[in-house]
């Protein structure tokens, strides 16, 4: 395995990080509890999950992988070896489980958010709490064009709040260290300036999307990272599995994410299956398998900090960990990027 520092804490974490979300869902607690097995004896020290999983997101299994992750910590005695990532929603009004549909990102509801992981978790205290998505409006999750009619003017006075937050439970040790997910550069920016200005806990890591399908966080996140030291933790690296062929020509595999979520997905977009197909046959004439070359380009990325994998059985973690001996030869990350150059972000 290979690690890296997380942000300016001196924290080292695997490359590869367990992503949790099928843990309650597509995953049975028997399931999830060999997926972590497997992880921590092949290196693995860093486990990433929400207060919001699994998924896709209900009322009936809010929770449940936390819940899921606790019973294997209790179980395994673990705790200590493993380096734990949570989140918290932000707004959330369609998610009336959530918080009575009323999640914010203030000091009363983030508190509680906290405390009822901590409890599902059955630890003391987390290693890298995040703010699972923005309170205010910003494009995430595929969506396009910016509604500047939404900005407030008050965006900051939130973060602040935020930020105090979490600086009181990083004073009383409930966490160590926070990070931002499907944030901006302005909001990354904006929490450095505010923990700088204020003596307030900095942020050490930003998870956002990022494959072969979704390379937007190169254009103004990448170059944040690396300058402010906070890295990329990539979310998707297979693009939901687009990557690895499984949804080509409108297939909906029996028990996977597409099958059982009802959601519209950001992959399954018009001419995406042609752009698929340009990677798999890269991968094919290079020798390797598609999931195998899309890991082994994520982990290569200089702002990167940790590739959160998603894995339904032990053989996609298999894959994963094999990416970490593969050096994409000059030749093929020239073709990568004549492909990409063809097809730049298909899906933001």
């Amino acid at each position: 395995m290979k690690y890296n520092t997380l942000g300016m804490t001196g924290l080292k974490v695997s490359l590869i990080c367990l992503g949790t979300m099928t843990f309650g869902e597509q995953n049975s607690e028997a399931e999830a509890f060999e997926q972590m097995d497997f992880a921590t004896s092949n290196g693995v020290n860093f486990f990433d999950t929400a207060e919001l999983y699994a998924v896709p997101p209900r009322a009936e299994t809010y929770g449940r992988t936390e819940e899921i992750i606790g019973n294997w910590l209790q179980k395994s005695g673990k705790r200590k070896d493993v380096v734990l990532a949570t989140k918290v929603v932000g707004a959330a009004g369609h998610m009336k489980w959530i918080r009575g549909g009323a999640a914010r990102l203030n000091r009363a509801q983030i508190t509680a958010a906290l405390d009822a992981s901590l409890a599902r978790l059955q630890t003391d205290y987390i290693d890298l709490y995040q703010i699972h998505w923005p309170q205010r409006p910003v494009n995430t999750f595929g969506k396009l064009g910016y509604d500047q009619f939404s900005v407030s003017g008050r965006e900051a006075d939130v973060l602040l709040e935020t930020l105090q937050t979490l600086g009181d439970a990083v004073q009383t040790g409930k966490i160590r260290h926070i990070g931002l997910s499907n944030e901006t550069p302005w909001g990354v920016m904006k929490y450095l300036e505010l923990a700088a200005a204020h003596n307030l806990p900095r942020v050490q890591s930003i998870q956002n999307p990022y494959s072969f399908l979704n390379r937007s966080f190169e254009i103004g996140l990448a170059e944040m990272a690396l300058q402010e030291n906070v890295g990329l933790l990539a979310y998707a690296p297979l693009a939901a599995g687009t990557l690895t062929g499984k949804y080509l020509d409108g297939k909906l595999p029996e028990g996977s994410r597409r099958a059982i979520d009802n959601r519209p997905s950001r992959y399954d977009r018009k001419g995406v299956d042609d752009i698929v197909r340009g990677y798999i046959d890269l991968a094919t004439r290079h020798g390797l398998a598609p999931a195998v070359m899309a890991h082994a380009f994520v982990n290569s990325r200089p702002f990167l900090t940790a590739n959160i994998i998603g894995a339904t059985r032990i053989d996609h973690i298999k894959a994963a960990l094999s990416s970490l001996d593969v050096a994409l030869p000059p030749e093929l990350l020239t073709d990568i990027e004549a492909l990409h150059s063809r097809h730049p972000i298909p899906c933001p």
